[in-house]
C-alpha cells in the first residue's frame, strides 16, 4: 500500500493549569504533535497514561480539556486525530479506582466536566457502555447519544446488559464508521484514521466547520428548525474567499486552494 510521506514534529505537552500529577511517571498524560509536509494542518493528540490504560482520570481530563481549548484557537489546525500511546488500548473508560476516592460532591463536579469533554469529542457512548458493567449509570452522555446513534431499543439493550462489542460488531451496528484488520505494525486503525484526515484536509475549512455545526445542532431539533440552522450556516459561508475560490476552480477546471478565509 502506497503511503503519503509526511514529516513528523516532536510530541509536545500542553499542560493543564492548576493540575497536580497523579503519578504517571511525572510525564504529561496528553501530548500534541502537528504533522508537517503534505499533512500540514493535521494535528494529533496522544493519550499517554499507560499505568491506567488511558482511563479518564482527573489529570487526564483536565489536560485534555486544556489542550482542546488551546487547539480550538489555533487557525492552523484543520483536522484533529486522537491516538493512543498505550499499546493495545485506546481508552479504558472511567477511572473507577480514582473515582472511589472522591466524595459525592467531587464526583458530581468531575462528571460534569467529563460531560463537557464528551460534548467536544462526541464519543461518550462507549464510556457509558463500559460503566454499566460495573454497576454505574452512564453519566457522561451515553444514555443520550447512544439512542440517537442506534435507536432507543438497541441502546437500552446495550446499556442494560453492559455488553462489550468488538470492532466488527460495532461497525455492523453503525456505531463506528470503519473496522480494519490489524497490520504488522499494530497501527491499522491509526493509518485508516490518518487516511480519512488526508481526505478532509484539502477541503474548505470554513465550510467543513459550518457543516459540522449544522449537523450537530440540527440533529437535536425538528427538521424545520434544522433547515433554519443550515440556512444560517450557509449564509455565513457565502461571503468567504474560499467559496469564491471553489467556484473559480470549478469554472477553470483546476484544484482549489483554500485558505480558511
Amino acid at each position: 500500500m502506497l503511503r503519503v510521506l509526511c514529516l513528523l514534529r516532536p510530541w509536545r505537552p500542553l499542560r493543564a493549569r492548576g493540575c497536580a500529577s497523579d503519578g504517571a511517571a511525572g510525564g504529561s498524560e496528553i501530548q500534541v504533535r502537528a504533522l508537517a509536509g503534505p499533512d500540514q494542518g493535521i494535528t494529533e493528540i496522544l493519550m499517554n497514561r499507560p499505568s491506567a490504560r488511558n482511563a479518564l482520570g482527573n489529570v487526564f481530563v483536565s489536560e485534555l480539556l486544556e489542550t482542546l481549548a488551546q487547539l480550538r484557537e489555533d487557525q492552523q489546525v484543520r483536522v484533529l486525530l486522537f491516538r493512543s500511546g498505550v499499546k493495545g488500548v485506546f481508552c479504558a473508560g472511567a477511572d473507577l479506582k480514582e473515582r472511589e476516592q472522591m466524595s459525592e460532591a467531587e464526583v458530581g463536579v468531575f462528571v460534569q466536566r467529563l460531560r463537557g469533554l464528551m460534548n467536544d469529542i462526541a464519543s461518550s457512548a462507549i464510556v457509558g457502555l463500559i460503566e454499566t458493567t460495573r454497576g454505574l449509570l452512564p453519566g457522561a452522555g451515553g444514555t443520550q447519544r447512544l439512542p440517537r446513534c442506534l435507536g432507543v431499543a438497541l441502546a437500552k439493550e446495550l446499556i442494560f446488559t453492559g455488553r462489550r462489542l468488538s470492532g466488527t460488531e460495532a461497525h455492523a451496528l453503525g456505531l463506528v464508521n470503519h473496522a480494519v484488520a490489524q497490520n504488522e505494525e499494530g497501527d491499522a486503525a491509526y493509518q485508516r484514521a490518518r487516511a480519512l484526515a488526508q481526505e478532509i484536509l484539502p477541503q474548505a475549512p470554513i465550510a467543513v466547520r459550518l457543516g459540522k455545526v449544522a449537523i450537530d445542532r440540527g440533529i437535536e431539533v425538528d427538521i424545520v428548525s434544522g433547515m433554519a440552522i443550515e440556512g444560517m450556516c450557509y449564509a455565513q459561508n457565502i461571503p468567504t474567499r474560499d467559496r469564491l475560490e471553489g467556484m473559480a476552480a470549478f469554472r477553470e477546471k483546476r484544484p482549489p486552494k483554500f485558505v480558511g478565509k
